[in-house]
């Protein structure tokens, strides 16, 4: 069966520009020739019934009989961008779709959550596609949270904060730690923190921070303030402050970074690079998460593997369990995550 991501691919467009088309969502202007674009593509496709891609007009949006009867279900990530190429939340998404067209349901729309404008759109969106479950991609704000709780049947959870429904997690604390452990094993004292506070705005209560200092605290290493950055997840703030680290004197500037995501930790490499530092003899990089890219950095990154694929997956499992009434009580299901050794920490080894 033809799924949401293999229309945008074709059409050339994001997955909720296809999700809107084909829910007749007004929130946000589309024209009229990529309507058209999207329906003809999704009839050619077999996702909807009627006439081929060469056929006349296009008519309203209409599932067709047999995906009719397939479950509605939806998906909010809280990213701050619409970032449906983001390297760590596309490999969720797409494990979600995967799982979910396998055991018959359809992935209605997936939104990153800065295009709900207020509780109303919140509502009138959840409310017009009748969801028959919905997957919340990390945290998203309480108000909101509540409003998707009060109507939607069944909430699972990816990496959110919430003892009475499914939650699908990695251990942030223990994967930060491990790499951060990796850095003190290779000999390393003065590390450095990039990475951002979440939600709360509370660097000391963000999971992989925790990892971090603990990592530090039970090596006995003092962690100097001018080593920790909230970048607010933002590339080019950890761009700007690992070059700020880099110009303290020598013998107070870090010589190893924990970045608390690859995409943190390929800016500072770049920092670094620029500074005139060798990595890893002068500075030491590892960062968090696996994406992709992180193997073809120069030299490839040091990391931890997070299995987004299989968490996205296990998700929507979760999610039909739920909806056929299996496993009725709520409960935490925390995925493996592996330290991967490369060449910007050390000698290559896998550990």
């Amino acid at each position: 069966m033809p799924t949401l991501k293999d229309i945008a691919l074709q059409v050339g467009v994001s997955i909720s520009t296809v999700s809107r088309v084909l829910n007749n969502d007004s929130s946000r202007h589309i024209s009229q020739e990529t309507k058209v674009r999207v329906i003809k593509t999704a009839r050619a496709l077999g996702y909807l019934a009627g006439e081929t891609a060469s056929a006349g007009p296009v008519e309203p949006y209409k599932r067709s009989p047999r995906a009719a009867a397939f479950r509605q279900v939806g998906c909010i990530v809280s990213v701050p961008q619409n970032k449906y190429n983001h390297p760590y939340f596309s490999p969720i998404l797409a494990g979600v779709e995967k799982k979910l067209t396998e055991l018959n349901c359809v992935l209605s729309y997936v939104i990153p959550f800065e295009e709900l404008r207020g509780e109303e759109v919140l509502r009138k969106l959840v409310k017009d596609a009748k969801l028959d479950g919905i997957i919340l991609v990390e945290r998203i704000p309480k108000e909101a949270y509540e409003t998707v709780k009060s109507i939607v049947p069944v909430v699972v959870g990816i990496d959110v904060s919430d003892p009475s429904i499914p939650v699908v997690m990695y251990d942030r604390v223990g994967a930060a730690a491990s790499a951060v452990q990796h850095l003190i094993d290779g000999g390393h004292r003065r590390i450095a923190f990039i990475g951002g506070a979440g939600l709360t705005g509370d660097m000391e209560r963000e999971k992989r921070y925790r990892g971090y200092s603990s990592a530090m605290q039970e090596a006995g290493l003092a962690v100097d303030p001018r080593w920790v950055a909230n970048t607010e997840w933002d590339v080019n703030l950890s761009y700007e402050r690992m070059a700020e680290m880099l110009r303290l004197p020598p013998e107070a500037r870090p010589t190893a970074v924990f970045a608390a995501s690859d995409m943190m930790a390929i800016s500072a490499m770049r920092a670094a690079t620029e500074s005139g530092l060798r990595i890893p003899e002068d500075v030491a990089i590892v960062g968090l998460d696996n994406i992709e890219i992180s193997q073809y950095t120069s030299p490839p990154l040091s990391t931890v593997h997070i299995p987004k694929t299989e968490m996205g997956e296990m998700a929507a499992k979760v999610l039909v369990d739920q909806m056929n009434g299996d496993h009725p009580l709520p409960f935490k299901l925390l995925m493996p995550h592996r330290l991967i050794v490369r060449q910007s920490s050390g000698v290559a080894r896998m550990r």
